[in-house]
């Protein structure tokens, strides 16, 4: 498990805990807020740990007691909230494994230390009983409720916490960390690092992502072909992008990345900013080839083809419009 010194970024909210810490001023109850893969469980992880490390420092020392059981996931004061339903969190859940277990003192710790990840999904009946218990905590209780949408909880619950809010991690930080960590090229590396967004997880997770790297390869090689297939091509080339039907969004950033790419070669000719920048002689033949009309056309018609794929739109349908689109800008 890592330290506070490991983690990508996130320096104000790795500040104000540390300064928590220092000052003895913890809370009662926090909201950590951000996109999945942005480092909330890692962040949560690391500040229980800190809390009940038996040194009292503003970094786990990983040799107490304390530090090795939260390393191997049995520190009994550490409390991982779980849920049976996929998509809710329930009274009952909360009830059983916070409400009435937080009455109980901390076996060996200073702290009792729970951690409810997927907060978004806890019903309103859960806030509620949620809700007392953080009005009235014991002076030993923390909670942590993290979650990728914030405005899911009640403003009373809300109002109660601190919120800590996991900003994007600079792209400069994550192409980095993807270069010296895992020995990913810098082609590779600085693609993750734009379809991540900032999210370290993500950036993580495609660098290492073997589909993704297929995904990567077909995608590349549609959009420097597709003005010369025939329909047939198109029809035999959809087949193939529903083998990514579950990763249409991903599929989709792919493709806008790369008109963007050709979109600001054509405004700029500057090639130092091309994320694609192995496939620079095809975005320089693009960028000639297309209008700044028909480059807007096809990037209007990735974001209507994703906005129609999540209204749960017919997929072939949707993605054969895209296709057309494309191929005639």
């Amino acid at each position: 498990m890592a330290g506070f010194a490991d983690v990508l970024g996130h320096e104000q909210t790795i500040s104000h805990m540390k300064h928590a810490i220092q000052l003895d001023k913890v809370s009662h109850a926090y909201i950590l807020s951000g996109e999945k893969g942005s480092g909330k469980k890692l962040l949560a992880g690391i500040f229980a740990q800190t809390l009940q490390c038996k040194e009292h420092g503003t970094e786990p020392c990983m040799e107490c007691q304390s530090c090795k059981q939260t390393i191997n996931m049995n520190q009994p004061d550490i409390i991982r909230v779980s849920h049976e339903k996929p998509n809710s969190i329930s009274v009952e859940d909360i009830r059983t494994q916070l409400n009435g277990d937080i009455m109980i003192r901390p076996y060996s710790s200073p702290y009792k230390i729970y951690i409810v990840d997927e907060a978004q999904k806890l019903t309103v009946e859960a806030q509620n009983a949620l809700l007392k218990t953080i009005e009235d905590p014991p002076s030993y209780g923390v909670i942590l409720l993290l979650t990728t949408n914030a405005g899911s909880l009640l403003p009373t619950i809300r109002s109660r916490c601190v919120t800590l809010s996991l900003k994007p991690v600079s792209s400069a930080l994550i192409k980095e960390h993807l270069m010296g960590q895992y020995e990913i090229p810098e082609y590779r590396a600085d693609i993750c690092t734009a379809f991540a967004q900032g999210n370290v997880g993500k950036a993580k997770r495609l660098a290492l992502s073997e589909s993704f790297g297929e995904m990567l390869e077909h995608a590349v090689h549609l959009m420097k072909y597709i003005s010369e297939m025939e329909v047939n091509d198109l029809i035999e080339d959809l087949k193939r992008i529903n083998v990514y039907k579950m990763e249409i969004d991903d599929y989709l950033d792919l493709l806008m990345i790369w008109y963007r790419d050709v979109l600001l070669f054509k405004a700029t000719r500057d090639a130092d900013s091309i994320i694609f920048s192995d496939e620079l002689i095809s975005i320089r033949e693009k960028a000639v080839s297309s209008s700044y009309e028909g480059l807007e056309r096809i990037i209007n018609a990735l974001q209507t083809a994703k906005l129609r794929l999540n209204a749960n739109v017919n997929f072939d349908l949707a993605m054969e419009l895209l296709l057309l689109t494309m191929k005639e800008n």
